[in-house]
């Protein structure tokens, strides 16, 4: 970081300093050009060769001459910016993911079953710390599994490894009892549906919104769809990056939108955080009845969205530190009974 930045700063300097030198050069070369004008025009004046109006047009076309070029300069420094910030851009447009498909690859996934199998992570092949450490999971297919920790300990790394949004650093990540590695990516992460807890609305009525999650969708399925995720009493049309709705009601739409994929896994990635209680177990609750086979994770920060899971994982340092059910995790866990005594504590506060 420290190299990078010392970088952009020392070119930064070398761009400003051309720029300081640019305006005082042309201001000396504009008020030199008008003094020799004016003494060569005043000499010819004398001897009758020139008038003083025709050297005062003289003097304007020499200033509009000289201010031309002036801008000139101002665009010839702009464009090598632009050229600059072009050059980023391809950059990143032609960076070649590091993810590929593999020869044969698998085209079909046949559940939501999910293995962690001895699974390490980092980010990085020089980063001294891994993200995630010795992660061994099993959930069957169907299973609603809830997950709760700090900030920082690395939830939502260990759920984009399920749709191969990274491969893992060593170990292996199953979905229905194949490896993640050997699926067609795109084939895969169409099973796995994925809502963030922000997400982008588009501009236009929610119908185009929610088939972005299936564009050959019929009212009936995306009014099914609202009906399941709590989002269907709302107007018909979305301004851009959904700023007439609220956090909550972009929240359920966005889930609406991921259950028309009919995924066979659905992450929830403390996308109903901007959720009331209510309207959070009514949504659980739908998810229950509704599609019971769709395997179900929920990242959430309150204890009462998971505590109705199959099973509930507690992480600190990207690790599990526990698993088990509510009832369970309250006795053996000190770090879920902390997070569970005081969220209880500030809501019976506020209802005092």
């Amino acid at each position: 970081f420290q190299y990078a930045s010392k970088n952009i700063y020392d070119i930064f300097v070398r761009a400003e300093k051309n720029v300081i030198w640019n305006s005082p050069i042309m201001m000396f070369t504009v008020y030199t050009c008008i003094i020799l004008i004016s003494w060569f025009g005043a000499k010819m004046i004398v001897v009758k060769s020139l008038t003083t109006g025709e050297l005062m047009s003289l003097l304007a076309y020499c200033m509009n001459i000289l201010m031309s070029l002036m801008m000139f300069s101002m665009v010839f420094v702009m464009v090598t910016m632009a050229e600059e910030s072009a050059k980023r851009i391809a950059e990143v447009l032609m960076e070649e993911t590091t993810l590929h498909n593999p020869e044969h690859p698998v085209m079909e996934v046949a559940d939501g079953s999910i293995d962690f199998d001895n699974v390490s992570f980092r980010y990085s092949e020089h980063a001294e710390k891994m993200a995630l450490a010795n992660i061994d999971l099993h959930i069957k297919s169907g299973e609603t599994i809830g997950i709760i920790g700090g900030t920082g300990t690395s939830k939502s790394t260990l759920i984009q490894l399920i749709p191969r949004l990274y491969d893992v650093t060593t170990g292996s990540v199953k979905v229905g009892g194949v490896d993640v590695r050997d699926y067609d990516i795109e084939t895969l992460r169409n099973q796995v549906a994925v809502v963030l807890q922000k997400n982008i609305l588009f501009s236009g009525s929610i119908k185009d919104n929610l088939r972005w999650g299936d564009q050959n969708a019929t009212d009936a399925q995306m009014k099914e769809a609202c009906e399941l995720a709590q989002a269907d009493e709302y107007t018909t049309h979305i301004e851009q990056g959904g700023a007439n709705v609220s956090g909550g009601q972009k929240q359920r739409l966005c889930i609406a939108r991921a259950l028309l994929k009919k995924p066979k896994i659905l992450i929830l990635d403390d996308s109903t955080s901007a959720v009331d209680t209510k309207t959070d177990a009514l949504i659980r609750k739908a998810f229950s009845e509704y599609i019971p086979t769709t395997t179900k994770i929920i990242i959430a920060q309150r204890v009462s969205s998971v505590q109705d899971a199959d099973r509930i994982l507690v992480m600190d340092g990207g690790t599990i530190k526990n698993i088990g059910t509510h009832e369970e995790l309250l006795k053996t866990s000190s770090i879920y009974r902390e997070v569970y005594e005081s969220q209880n504590r500030a809501g019976g506060e506020e209802n005092e």
